[in-house]
Parts: structure tokens; sequence; C-alpha cells
């Protein structure tokens, strides 16, 4: 993308006088900053064990293998970093922020990976003796560029607490870039696509948990680097004047997605994230947009998941005899999900607050209690009780049996990848009809509502009606997926349809998965749900651990960034001092003429 200002001998002015958390000469620091990132990526064509035992092969010289390939990435983009500081001209993209955080960010993602890989190696293979001279050139190389990167300063100021905060925060105002021709806009996009897909494909298709470890230190760190650089904030803008495009894009990558697959367990883990991803985008309805705080939502999954299964003919429906097509199954489950919603919000949402939650929480339970007694001995023989219901047949269209393998272009698609488009075809539909409704008047009520309830009926909202229909639909976008579910699975259980559980879906997990990616946005409960059910499934040792793990995780992200991963602009604003509501200095009406004042917003 084309500069307004040319890009200057370092990411931000210096004086002699000023200095990093590093007493070094800046020329120093610059020069420190470029030679690490290029050692750093050269040491992963060295040995540095001298076992196969520790996953990955890094005993091969020449060539990098496992964890050095990530070492190398962040060697790469902390010299891509250092040479656009440097003012080397193509580059200045990188840095249009101009400041000095993207540089601590992109170095401390090839330490952090580098350290960690050294520090598995010699605690999985029992000590130090097992590192080879290739990992102790890779330690020290790793070092280099951190201590060039906090050498350079932030601000001209002296107080390190100052220098710590600004290198984790990026300029407030980052200068517009120049107006570029619509098709270097898209081309712009597809490139990022094809890379978000490359990205994401390779942290699913990780083989072991030392890996994935690895591939979390180096994207967490890259993409703040990034975000602190300015990159991001632009790629939004581009994102802004083709929202179509990108929507298109984002679907591509997602149909693309399964053809890149040689194992279909990896498309497994693709079509629950769609799935609970789903399920999150109705829960965004209701929390997101219309401030409901519902505790019970995973519910409305299991409703449309038992109306499945018992239409389905499964023989061990009790309505056996009875074999609906899907989509009249899934037209089943969805509206039983909307005469349940209907149902428990009618005499309920004329609460508000903590009331709403704790009744929204009784009704999840009750649910699991009355499906889970539904056995033919403690109530009437519909569900099957604990035992469930097995035996879901795979879903057929047109002759296309989804539960077998089919070649098409010459690809593989087994039965999971199957059930994966289909999802992505749901998806599609659950996204316009989220989109549609957020942008319709009915949406605009939902944020009046959540904002100010009191205000929005005094301006003549019909509250109860505006949160009755997000109730309504939420429980409705629930129960479409949950028809999938039931087929993906071949069965459906009481177990999983609980407030809280060590593994998806339970309410607790789509509540993270919402206020981690983004509350009122599309992307952020996607995002959200694919990492809270990534983490589990890659970490094996966070299975028992998984609620500790999502409580940690929204106290840090309610303390370093409370609108999600994914930022509504509306939040944004409420949540950070931005300076975009600053009002100009204004002339008071006071005995002294002229006296000035600045009223800040």
């Amino acid at each position: 993308m084309t500069e307004t200002t040319n890009p200057t001998p370092s990411a931000v002015d210096t004086t002699p006088e000023t200095r990093g958390l590093v007493p070094l000469p800046i020329a120093a620091a610059r020069a420190l900053l470029l030679a690490g990132g290029i050692a750093t990526a050269a040491s992963t064509f060295l040995a540095w064990t001298w076992t196969s035992e520790f996953p990955g092969d890094l005993t091969v010289t020449g060539y990098p293998g496992g964890l050095q390939w990530l070492t190398f990435t962040a060697g790469v983009l902390t010299t891509l970093f250092a040479l656009a500081a440097y003012g080397v001209r193509g580059l200045g993209w990188l840095i249009p922020a101009r400041n000095n955080a993207p540089l601590v960010l992109s170095a401390l993602a090839g330490f952090g990976v580098t350290w960690y890989t050294v520090l598995a190696i010699s605690t999985e293979l029992g000590g130090l003796a097992n590192l080879e001279p290739g990992a102790w050139v890779a330690a020290v190389a790793s070092l280099i560029p951190l201590l060039g990167a906090l050498a350079l300063p932030e601000k001209a100021t002296g107080d390190t607490k100052e220098h710590l905060k600004a290198y984790i925060t990026k300029a407030e105002r980052i200068p517009a870039p120049q107006d570029i021709s619509p098709w270097l806009e898209r081309a712009i996009i597809t490139i990022v696509t094809i890379i978000g897909l490359g990205v994401f494909t390779y942290g699913i298709d990780t083989e072991y948990g030392e890996l994935f470890i690895g591939y979390l230190i180096v994207v967490i760190f890259s993409l703040w680097a990034l975000h602190t650089a300015g990159v991001l904030d632009r790629f939004s803008r581009l994102v802004a004047h083709n929202r179509s495009f990108t929507l298109a894009m984002g679907f591509a990558a997602a149909i693309a997605f399964p053809f890149t697959q040689s194992d279909d367990h990896y498309a497994n883990i693709g079509v629950n994230i769609l799935i609970f991803g789903t399920v999150a985008l109705g829960l965004n309805i209701v929390v997101g947009l219309a401030g409901l705080l519902d505790l019970g939502y995973v519910a409305f999954l299991g409703v449309g998941a038992y109306t499945a299964a018992l239409v389905s003919g499964s023989e061990f429906s009790t309505f056996s005899g009875v074999q609906f097509p899907f989509w009249a199954a899934a037209l089943t489950g969805a509206a039983a999900s909307l005469v349940f919603g209907v149902l428990i919000g009618a005499p309920t949402l004329r609460l508000r607050g903590d009331y709403l939650a704790i009744v929204t929480l009784g009704f999840g339970e009750i649910f699991r209690i009355a499906v889970n007694n539904m056995d033919g001995e403690s109530g009437p023989d519909i569900t099957n009780g604990p035992n469930g219901i097995p035996s879901i047949p795979d879903l057929s269209f047109f002759g296309f049996n989804l539960g077998q393998s089919h070649d098409i272009a010459g690809f593989t698609l087994g039965r999971f990848a199957n059930y994966y488009l289909l999802m992505v075809l749901i998806m599609a539909i659950v996204v316009l009809v989220y989109t549609r409704a957020a942008d319709s008047r009915i949406g605009r009520s939902w944020i009046a509502i959540r904002e100010d309830e009191t205000a929005a009926t005094a301006m003549g909202i019909n509250g109860f009606r505006v949160k009755l229909i997000a109730f309504a639909l939420g429980a409705t976008l629930a129960g479409l997926a949950g028809t999938v579910s039931a087929h993906v699975t071949y069965s459906v259980v009481p177990t999983p349809y609980q407030f809280a559980g060590s593994t998806p879906p339970n309410s607790a997990f789509l509540l993270a998965a919402v206020v981690l990616g983004g509350m009122g946005t599309v992307a952020g409960p996607i995002l959200g749900a694919a990492l809270l059910y990534l983490l589990p499934e890659k970490l094996v040792f966070l299975q028992d651990k998984s609620l500790l793990a999502f409580g940690i995780a929204l106290i840090l992200l309610m303390r370093f960034r409370p609108e999600g991963i994914i930022a509504n602009r509306r939040r944004q604003l409420e949540f950070h001092e931005t300076g975009q509501l600053d009002v100009p200095e204004q002339t008071t009406l006071t005995d002294t003429p002229g006296t000035v004042t600045k009223a800040g917003a």
C-alpha cells in the first residue's frame, strides 16, 4: 500500500539523549536487530539435537524441521521489520505507525519459540546434554535481536513504566494511505486470505503438542506486532471498503479447507468448529446485540439435535418409522428450538440482569434433567434417557451420501469433509441472517436496549417484543446447527448439554467464545469458537483444566482487550481512550475575557 509520507531512517524520531530499556547507541541497536533476525533464521539450518526421539526431527543439518520452521518464520519477520526501520524502499508499509513496538514483539516471537524448543528438548530428553551446538547458536541468536529492539526508544522518556506501556500499544493516529485502485485492494485481500488459510491449516495439522504451543507463540506475537505496527488497521480499512468481496473470499477459503487435508480427522475438527461457531453466532444476537445474559443457551442446541434424531430414521427413536429428508429435519429442529425459545422467553424476559441469567441457567439444567429422565421409567419414553438416541443415519442429497468418501477433481473428500461443506453452506445462511438482522431497524433496537433499556423504552421501543425476537432468533440458529451436529456424531446424549464441562458444547464454552472473539461482530464468535475448541483438542493436558484455562483467558482479555480479539468499533471506543471523541478548545462565558478551557469527552 502506498504511503503518504516517506519512510524515515528509523521507526520513530530519535535524539542522542533518548535510550531504550537497554543502554546501547541507536545505530548499534538497529544493527543488532537486523543481524540477530538474520542469525535466528539461519540457525534453523543447523541440528539442534542428536536424537530423533524429540518430535519433528531436529537432527538434520541443511534444512529446518518441526519447530525450527517456526523459529525461521519469526526470524524472517524480525528481519523484515528491521529493514523497514532502516527505511528500505518498498517496506515502509510494514510500520505505518512509525513506532518500535513491532520490532520488540517480533523479536519476542523468535526468542519465545526458540527458547521454548530448547527447554522442551532438555526436559523431555533428560538434560542439556541432548542439545547440539546448533541449539546453543539458535538460543544466543534469538537473544540478540531482542536486546537490540529493547535498546530502541519508543518515546523520549526515561520512565521505564512508560517505555513498557508504549511497547505494547500502537500509535494513536496512523497516517492514512493514499487511495489505490479497487482491483489492487481486492488483490491484497485475496493474498491475505490465502495466507490466513495457510496459517489456520498449519495450526490444525500440527501433530504434537509441542509444535502447537510453538505455533501459538509465533502467531500471537506476530499478530500483536502487526497490530501495533498499524498494518491490521490499514487492512481493516480495506475490508470496510470491500465488505462483500471480503466475505466472499472468506467463504471461498472455508470451502477450500477440506481440499487441503489428507486426514479426515482434521476435517472433523473443522466441522465441529463451524457447528459451535454457528451456535456462538446465534448467542451473539442474544448477548452481543441485545445484551441479554443467557447461561442456558446450549439447551437450544440440544433441542435441535434431539428433534432431528427423533425424525431422521434412527431405529432407537420413538418415531423409528419416520425418516424426514434433511431439509425437513433441519426445519423441524429449528422450529422446535424457536418454540422453546418463545415459551422460555415470554415469561422470563421481563426480568433484567442477574435475575434473567439465573432463570436461563435454570432452564438449561431443566432441559438436561428432562431428557435424562424421559426413558420410559422416570418419565415418558421419548429420548431414551441417559443412553440417548444412537445410530442416526447419514444424510443423503439427491443420491449424494455424506457418509461415504467421494472423489472431486482429484481430491478425496471423506465423511467429515462432506459434513464440513454442508456446515459452510449453513454458516453462510446464518451469517446472512445475522448481518441483515443487525443492520435492520430491529438490530438498532437491540443495540438501544443493550445500552439503556429504560431510555430505549422511553423513546418508544417495545423492549419486551424486541428482546423476545432476539431470544427466538438466537434459539432458531442454535437449533439449526444442532440438526447437523446430531448426524455428525451419529448420536445424541444429554451429557454435553450443561452449563460447564470439560468438553464442548456447553453454555460456558459458547459464552466464552462470544466474549473472547468479540461481542457484536460476525467473525469474533467464530474465531472464539475455533480457539476454544482447538486448545483442548491440541493440548491434551488441558482436558481436565479447560474451565481454569477459560477463566484465565477471560481475565487476561478483560484486562488487556475487553472489547474482544475482533473489536466492534462502538465497543472499542467505549473501552479505550482513543482521542477520537475529544472536543476542540472552546471559549467559555466567564468574567475574564479570552479564558479558554478544554472539554474532554
